[in-house]
């Protein structure tokens, strides 16, 4: 088993009166895809920016490759290639400017420097690109860019925050593999999302945060286990003033059957998590049926991630808008 190459002890950062991180830790393996999955304003952000050194925390304790980003920031910036979910390269220079530029920041030795640029422009998939302007560069492009910057230290973890944000599906796909093949080389990874298919695509291990608190930890097979139930989705009839009040009733009625081991509303869809999906179905209808309530539709599945995160945060993963904490 190998040891971890990130460690995060009861990390703590405060905004003024908002608690971004509430004493949170985790490890990462090396060689590793690890996901920090939350909703925006989570806390994903704050965390990686502490590990990258570009913010302090309160409290805890933050290591890249066993080295504290506190006491030994230089030396920790070194270990970590990190892109950020906004795009930063300058669009007047070339990707083959961009490089150079990166390469002397981090201290690339000059013989290997040539070397490092071409590998990084194959891998990222820019190569005959290297002399175009990035402002005339595609949004996707301008991301492998910033990928391929990040990477020509070759350092052994790199960090990436919200990597397919707004990119299309195309591009997203290409990303996605870039990184599995990060990983292949040995890289550990280290990747903040809100997006719960590129979570269970990715990475080998999760955290799920919310609030600044760590809600559950595991494989994305791992975490979906724990559930150990078959989820029955029910929705009232639309449009109609009882259909609150409906719900609430269905729930409460619901949570007497012996087989629903736990009812949690989704905004107008309430959950039914049970043992048997079709020892379920009649006695839920019939439920229904015995109260009057009319259904608009009614469904079940297996967990999925999301499922996931409503089980163990008790309510509904949303993104919101762009900016995480």
């Amino acid at each position: 088993m190998s040891e971890p190459v990130v460690r995060i002890e009861n990390l703590s950062k405060a905004y003024g009166i908002v608690t971004a991180l509430d004493g949170i830790s985790l490890e990462v393996k090396g060689g590793k895809i690890f996901g920090l999955l939350g909703p925006n304003g989570a806390g994903k952000t704050t965390t990686v920016k502490i590990l990258a050194t570009l913010i302090r925390p309160d409290g805890g304790k933050a290591e890249v490759a066993g080295v504290d980003v506190l006491t030994d920031p230089a030396k920790a910036r070194s270990l970590v290639g990190y892109i950020s979910q906004e795009l930063t390269v300058d669009p007047y220079l070339t990707p083959l400017e961009h490089l150079r530029y990166y390469a002397d920041l981090y201290h690339v030795p000059a013989a290997l420097r040539q070397l490092r640029i071409r590998d990084a422009l194959a891998l990222v998939g820019l190569a005959g690109l290297e002399d175009r302007r990035a402002r005339h560069l595609s949004g996707g492009t301008k991301k492998k860019l910033d990928l391929a910057c990040g990477l020509i230290h070759r350092p052994p973890v790199i960090i990436l925050d919200e990597p397919s944000l707004g990119l299309d599906v195309e591009v997203r796909r290409d990303v996605w593999n870039h990184i599995l093949r990060l990983k292949e080389e040995g890289t550990t990874i280290f990747l903040c999302t809100n997006y719960m298919d590129e979570a269970e695509r990715l990475c080998d291990e999760l955290a799920i945060i919310d609030h600044g608190k760590i809600a559950a930890l595991g494989s994305p097979a791992e975490l979906k286990g724990r559930l150990k139930r078959e989820i029955v989705s029910v929705e009232v009839a639309r449009g109609k003033e009882a259909s609150g009040e409906w719900l609430a009733t269905l729930e409460t009625a619901a949570a007497r059957l012996s087989m629903v081991r736990k009812a949690v509303k989704d905004g107008a869809i309430l959950k039914l998590y049970v043992d048997n999906n079709e020892a379920a179905l009649p006695k839920i209808l019939e439920a229904a049926a015995s109260l009057k309530i009319p259904l608009e539709s009614i469904a079940y599945s297996r967990p999925g991630l999301d499922e996931v995160f409503l089980h163990f945060t008790g309510r509904a993963f949303a993104r919101g808008g762009e900016n995480d904490g």
